[in-house]
């Protein structure tokens, strides 16, 4: 079966998120069960000094007045398609942002040609090459699915959209839509027409043939209006249609036993030799080397991932006998009010202002617990990691951090299968008195190391959810 799958980024060529993890291991993992998936992506600057041998397979004169080509290379195993046009995609910043940290003004252009491109290679735009099935991620690929409805009355290939996050929607204002080359009739609440604007991902849900969400409980969230970010409506209309599948991670990457970013490498059976790793981050960040837990936290510093409740609570974390160390960029003022911290308690907290791969797997391997404290969460990797990595998972219960990590409670401790500890409800008291259940854990040794080696013997890895996906294409195709 052959997938076309559609995103913004995949990891490793270029990454700002989960999205890009996501997009670069399913594809692997999904050969295993007889799935051929070849990944669209804008060419980037960065993606372009990847692709130095790729071949050109189709040129395009006209995409919404663009000229640009299609370039077919293979990377790390997987087999791309690289959308080039200069004029949109080779310019200074991020994918989606300047160098000031501004959206790039063009964005909606940017996307629409891109998911247009795609919609042709879709279509039959690539000699020899016609998909079974598309599989689109978050609203920058979404549009996709309009121009496949709307650009051709041959038979479609079956289609699929992945919500990775449903607060980032692409909503833009309906002056774009005439600039789009869609017919009249998408312009309405059954097409690309979103509360009097344009509304990329609410196309893509409307109009795919299976919608997922990257844990069940965040497709069940976000059918509610807490978590639905005004999308609930559409979504409770195609309940039949939503899927909650969990995501995995690339476990060859992230693996302690082989990790060249670790000072010393280990196993559930060697969990001694972590200790010098821990002095490894404890030496980056600034700590204090003593017998006092190490709290982590890797993370875009936001309101979602709940950094500003964080920054409330770090007094309190401090005096509950936990050290802190913080890795991510994010919110200025967020970022100052944890450099503040760190001022105020040297030795205790530690912060580095920054995205570095390297030093995130190194602290995965040397905390000894990892702090996620979202307001909502749909899936979350970073507690994948932690499992893997006997980084014990300190986590709010939300979407996808409920999902995968059993709370230490006494039923769970006593049965001896708890992973982790979950943050319920989620605010600074309760965030301060879950750490203090977990400092009270990390001194007693055995208690500790078993839920470090429950976490570790965790499938964490894609085989279960990659065989999830496969089946949801089949459903789709033997449907047609």
């Amino acid at each position: 079966m052959k997938v076309l799958s559609v995103a913004s980024e995949v990891f490793p060529l270029v990454k700002t998120g989960g999205l890009a993890d996501v997009a670069g291991a399913l594809p692997p993992a999904l050969k295993a069960h007889g799935v051929a998936m070849t990944t669209m992506i804008p060419g980037y600057p960065v993606v372009m000094k990847q692709i130095a041998k790729a071949t050109t397979v189709v040129r395009f004169d006209n995409l919404l007045g663009a000229k640009g080509k299609l370039l077919a290379a293979n990377r790390a195993g997987l087999d791309l398609l690289v959308l080039d046009v200069p004029g949109l995609f080779d310019r200074d910043g991020g994918p989606y942002a300047d160098m000031s940290g501004n959206d790039h003004v063009d964005n909606w252009r940017r996307f629409a040609i891109f998911s247009r491109a795609a919609a042709l290679v879709a279509m039959g735009a690539i000699k020899g090459y016609r998909p079974d099935v598309v599989h689109v991620h978050d609203w920058q690929a979404a549009l996709t699915l309009a121009y496949l409805r709307y650009g051709s009355e041959n038979v479609r290939p079956a289609s699929v959209v992945t919500v990775h996050n449903l607060a980032f929607q692409g909503r833009f204002a309906a002056s774009v839509f005439g600039e789009l080359q869609l017919p009249k009739q998408a312009w309405s609440i059954d097409g690309v027409e979103y509360y009097g604007g344009v509304g990329f991902l609410k196309a893509g849900l409307q109009m795919a043939d299976a919608i997922t969400a990257v844990s069940p409980s965040y497709a069940r969230e976000i059918r509610t209006p807490e978590f639905g970010m005004g999308l609930e409506g559409l979504l409770n209309g195609r309940t039949d249609a939503l899927h909650g599948i969990v995501n995995g991670i690339d476990t060859d990457i992230w693996n302690p036993e082989m990790d060249p970013h670790l000072a010393v490498q280990y196993s559930a059976r060697t969990l001694k030799r972590r200790a010098a790793n821990k002095c490894a981050i404890s030496e980056r960040f600034g700590l204090v080397d003593d017998d006092d837990p190490v709290l982590a936290v890797v993370s875009r510093l936001t309101w979602q991932k709940g950094i500003d409740i964080l920054a409330q609570s770090i007094d309190a974390i401090v005096a509950r006998g936990a050290k802190l160390a913080v890795l991510g960029s994010g919110d200025k003022g967020l970022e100052n009010e944890l450099l503040a911290a760190a001022a105020r308690h040297r030795g205790r907290v530690g912060i580095i202002v920054g995205y570095d791969e390297p030093l995130s797997h190194l602290v995965q391997g040397g905390a000894d617990a990892i702090l996620v404290p979202s307001r909502f969460e749909p899936c979350g990797l970073t507690q994948l990691y932690g499992l893997r990595y006997g980084c014990i998972p300190v986590v709010a219960r939300t979407g996808g951090l409920a999902d995968t990590i059993i709370d230490a409670n006494a039923a769970a401790l006593g049965a001896g299968v708890a992973t982790g500890f979950q943050i319920a409800p989620l605010n600074p008291d309760t965030l301060t008195d879950t750490i203090s259940r977990a400092v009270t854990h990390f001194h007693e040794p055995k208690t500790w190391a078993q839920m470090q080696k429950n976490g570790m013997k965790t499938d964490v890895s894609w085989n279960h959810s990659a065989r999830l996906y496969a089946d949801l294409y089949r459903s789709l195709v033997h449907e047609d």
